[in-house]
């Protein structure tokens, strides 16, 4: 068994084993399922082999739209590498009446961070990156300090877990560092670039000494950036080498492949969800989280790692079969050990206990009653108001995409969709 070193994080010692593991060449290890792929788009709305299921599930749908907390939705569920369940319903532009379909493309806002970060594990795995490697090696102009001055080293390790001290603009309140550097989080500035992105970045002080805390931030954008230095090209053609192309995920890139098929997007309003602007703020307590919704149209903004991709619900389940199945076309059998474990030690990541971090996701490590998953789960969203969940022990994907914000990241209605999927009463509900 190999040893940890001393690491600023408190993290699993396979963390170590991972490093060199994944600085030999990639080689099969044993036969793997290949990732399941998605059936061509039905020509119903709804497609379903659990009866049982779709009764639950197109109620949650149904009253979510007829209550006017959703605009659109498509929902996917695959047991066991066969999808048993996928409705399309409600309208991908309300003021057209243009109609959800199986195949509409959707902003995945931090959705990608998985996709990016699976990337990165990519270029890891075949020995041109170590999880170890200074930031500052790739990218020498990059160097945030602490409030000290002082400027630690940040590894890139440390971007995948988001314990490297950076933020998001939305995670201040105004007239924070961020505020006043305009710095993107990924979602706004159509046409901005990434260099002048992380110039931004760079110019404001670190939260806290890298490794020492989780918080969730650009950490993604910056490995993007890195991953272009590595591979030298854009981080769009690194991702279609790495994951969408093998994986046939046709529809998924940072700019929108057909415009036609593209939801618009709207946010939560007081009586029901307000088309987004062409420069979007929403208002949250003491934050504000902007969006300019065609930046997916504009080749010249910069690919942000931790939110710019779009989809469709069928390409993003095609990654989560692959990642459930280890399918080797994506990564090795070693490398997809390490990214469903939680490799944030004991640093709290949720509100919630028995929530890690891993390599791109949320991962559930202890059994909560209040949840219906299974200890092992990977869980994430987008911001636009996306969700999906892999279970392992279950054997169960779940896409659920949404064009509105916040309802559907972690509203009453994506709440609903993953009860239902499950059976499940939450104990506070009884």
């Amino acid at each position: 068994m190999i040893l940890a070193q001393s690491l600023k994080v408190r993290v699993l010692s396979c963390n170590v084993a991972l490093s060199l593991l994944c600085i030999l060449p990639a080689t099969a290890t044993a036969s793997a399922s290949s990732a399941t792929s998605a059936s061509s788009a039905p020509t119903s709305a709804t497609f379903t082999t659990e009866p049982a299921l779709a009764k639950r599930l197109d109620s949650a749908i149904d009253k979510a739209i007829a209550s006017k907390k959703i605009v659109g939705t498509v929902v996917i569920v695959a047991k066991d590498g066969k999808i048993v369940y996928r409705h399309a319903a409600g309208l991908a532009d309300r003021e057209n009446n243009i109609a959800v379909k199986p195949d509409t493309i959707f902003r995945l806002a931090s959705m990608s961070k998985t996709i990016v970060s699976v990337a990165a594990l990519s270029l890891i795995q075949s020995g041109k990156l170590k999880l170890d490697d200074p930031v500052k090696k790739w990218l020498p102009d990059f160097q945030p300090k602490l409030a000290d001055g002082s400027a630690p080293v940040i590894t890139i390790r440390e971007l995948l877990t988001h314990t490297a001290g950076l933020d998001y603009l939305f995670s201040e309140s105004d007239g924070g560092p961020y505020h006043k550097a305009n710095v993107s989080d990924g979602m706004d500035q159509p046409g901005l670039g990434m260099q002048e992105n992380l110039q931004r970045i760079a110019s404001c002080p670190l939260l806290f000494s890298p490794g020492t805390r989780f918080h969730y931030s650009l950490s993604i954008d910056v490995l993007g950036a890195v991953l272009e230095k590595v591979a030298g090209k854009p981080l769009g053609e690194i991702v279609k080498e790495t994951v969408t192309g093998p994986l046939e995920m046709t529809d998924t890139a940072f700019t929108v492949t057909d415009k036609s098929r593209t939801a618009v997007p709207y946010v939560d309003g007081a009586t029901e969800p307000k088309r987004m602007g062409e420069a979007e703020i929403m208002k949250s307590k003491d934050t504000d989280m902007h969006f300019a919704p065609a930046r997916v149209f504009d080749d010249k903004s910069y690919p942000s790692g931790g939110a710019g991709l779009v989809g469709t619900a069928d390409d993003y389940l095609k990654l989560l079969e692959a990642i459930r199945t280890d399918n080797e076309k994506l990564l090795n059998r070693q490398t997809m050990f390490f990214l469903k474990l939680n490799q944030i030690g004991d640093l709290k990541a949720k509100d919630s206990p028995g929530w890690g971090f891993g390599y791109g996701s949320g991962v559930l490590f202890q059994a909560e009653k209040k949840y219906p998953y299974s200890v092992g789960t990977l869980e994430w969203g987008g911001a636009y108001g996306c969700h999906w969940f892999m279970d392992p022990a279950q054997k169960l994907s779940v896409v659920e995409l949404t064009n509105t914000t916040l309802e559907g990241l972690f509203g009453k209605y994506s709440k609903d969709v993953t009860n239902a999927v499950y059976d499940f009463t939450p104990p506070d509900s009884k």
